[in-house]
């Protein structure tokens, strides 16, 4: 299996094997907002998403950027991973 991860405008994407899953985000006053996560079916249950949220948040950290979740999937993604209250604004 191979993973890919890739960030372009407004979007990060993870890809594995044929399949995407992504998180559209939009940023402003410096915080980054995670507008959506997209897992395929095929990929649901797998931790593929929590994998991409994994990179999302590192890359926050690295760019000393705050997140605000505005999914559901990424707001309980973040709830669960106490380690990275800190960049949750």
């Amino acid at each position: 299996m191979t993973d890919q991860t890739s960030k372009i405008r407004g979007r990060f994407e993870l890809t594995i094997e044929t399949r995407v899953v992504y998180a559209d985000y939009h940023k402003n006053s410096g915080i980054l907002f995670i507008d959506h996560v997209y897992a395929p079916p095929e990929l649901r249950g797998t931790g593929a998403a929590g994998k991409l949220m994994e990179t999302i948040v590192q890359t926050a950290r690295s760019e000393n950027t705050k997140i605000t979740p505005v999914c559901s999937y990424a707001a309980a993604w973040l709830e669960r991973h106490a380690e990275y209250r800190d960049i949750v604004a």
